[in-house]
């Protein structure tokens, strides 16, 4: 399968399955169009037509011998050789656990009216962790981790800083065993920022590998939602905060993390401003919500949006130019490694590898399915009890999804959310088929801002 586009003065070649990127000029990006439809003098023919001014009979049949040196190379045209792999790869770490998602508190000082987790209780009542279930947790996730040194938590809510006492408490328990367990814990910590002061800050940057940091943006629009329970915004609350603590992290990772909405589908306005405040660590998602909802993005939004995306890659391509590079979560792509086959086909892991821990224990296959009784996995004590339900996630890959079987990025997205799948299709194998478009255009500008990147750097 090939995929070919324009972007950023570059033609791109992408050849699916062997995961080879070119980029070409005008006559060959043609030739390789064409070149599986047609036989080679009737490509041959084409081309002449098409480029006859430019180019000589000739140099299009040297083009020709070059296409088939790269088919001949696994480079072009490779066949699918992963469908029939794809049970058996996921099953090779089946039963180990490497990540949770520890809600430590499911109640939250702001009030975000796009809230996925309903203003931080997941339908239920306001619950903070126990230090003694947080443990548990830790403990679980040792038991289960098999044979892997490094383990991921992330400190989640609602907003996590509300039960700080015991995130603390549990960071010093985890480092007190994971040297007897063999163990490496990296944590992170998402937050809004209004808790922050500088024992937050110097415990974070002390013992977070990661810190996701809440902001939509422009004044005006994050202050549209993000807002406290007297229906004040919090910009003001929160940007010096987050200043202070990316200044004191020396370099550490974090993420300034925003959401879009219908009401402001020109994110790249709001991802400017944060470029302005001095942050160069961003992400900037899409609001999740469902479609009659007035935030969720609509088709007169697409266009707009995928606009905003184009012109994302454009403004790193030329800030990396000036001596002002940024970051951007969903552009960082490796071209010359990148993820494994396991990952390309498997995804995130969602319960299986990855479980969300409610503050009373509860397991989830992911934060977004917590609280939706149906998809309650077990507990931290008795372990994962609902297997049914954890088998229909093992069963799920990028080949178990009908829609992905066409599609050229399903090796880069790995099927996409299970979450989003299943609040769009009814299922964890069905198709979020909005979040897909956006997924294709991030795609094809991070790939063209990083062959930017690369060829600048020959």
């Amino acid at each position: 399968m090939i995929h070919s586009y324009k972007l950023g003065g570059l033609n791109i070649v992408i050849d699916v399955f062997s995961g080879s990127i070119h980029l070409v000029d005008d006559v060959a990006y043609d030739i390789i169009s064409l070149y599986e439809t047609k036989t080679r003098e009737e490509t041959a023919a084409e081309a002449l037509r098409l480029h006859g001014g430019e180019v000589t009979a000739d140099e299009i049949d040297e083009c020709l011998d070059s296409v088939e040196t790269l088919k001949e190379a696994g480079q072009l045209y490779t066949p699918d050789i992963y469908g029939d792999k794809a049970d058996t790869l996921k099953a090779k770490t089946s039963g180990v656990v490497k990540a949770l998602c520890l809600h430590v508190a499911h109640t939250c000082n702001l009030c975000c009216s796009y809230c996925f987790a309903g203003q931080g209780r997941y339908s239920g009542e306001r619950a903070l962790m126990s230090f003694e279930t947080g443990r548990r947790a830790l403990d679980f996730l040792i038991e289960n981790s098999g044979s892997r040194r490094n383990l991921e938590v992330d400190f989640f809510g609602g907003e996590p800083l509300m039960n700080f006492d015991v995130v603390k408490r549990l960071v010093e328990y985890a480092r007190s065993v994971e040297g007897e367990k063999g163990k490496n814990f990296r944590f992170t910590l998402t937050t809004n920022g209004v808790l922050i002061d500088d024992e937050v800050i110097d415990f974070a940057n002390r013992e977070m590998s990661n810190v996701v940091l809440s902001l939509d943006g422009r004044r005006e629009v994050h202050d549209r939602f993000r807002v406290d329970h007297a229906g004040r915004g919090s910009w003001d609350r929160i940007v010096p905060k987050f200043k202070r603590l990316v200044e004191a992290r020396g370099g550490k990772n974090y993420y300034i993390r925003g959401t879009f909405t219908h009401m402001n589908p020109d994110f790249l306005e709001d991802i400017k401003t944060m470029l302005d405040l001095g942050f160069d660590e961003l992400s900037m998602e899409p609001v999740v919500c469902p479609p009659d909802d007035p935030l969720a993005l609509t088709e007169d939004d697409l266009p707009v949006v995928l606009e905003q995306y184009e012109r994302l890659a454009d403004l790193i391509v030329s800030r990396r130019e000036e001596g002002r590079p940024f970051t951007f979560y969903h552009y960082m792509i490796d071209l010359e490694e990148g993820p494994c086959i396991y990952k390309r086909i498997s995804g995130c892991g969602s319960g299986c590898e990855y479980l969300a821990v409610t503050p009373d224990g509860q397991l989830y296959p992911c934060h977004q399915f917590v609280g939706d009784e149906k998809f309650r996995l077990g507990d931290v004590w008795e372990g994962v009890t609902n297997t049914e339900m954890q088998a229909e996630f093992a069963a799920s890959n990028v080949y178990t999804k009908p829609a992905c079987e066409d599609c050229w990025a399903k090796l880069w997205c790995a099927g996409g959310c299970a979450a989003n799948s299943y609040h769009a299709a009814g299922s964890v194998n069905g198709c979020y088929e909005y979040g897909c478009k956006l997924f294709r255009r991030r795609l094809e500008c991070a790939i063209m801002a990083e062959a930017r990147r690369m060829l600048a750097d020959e």
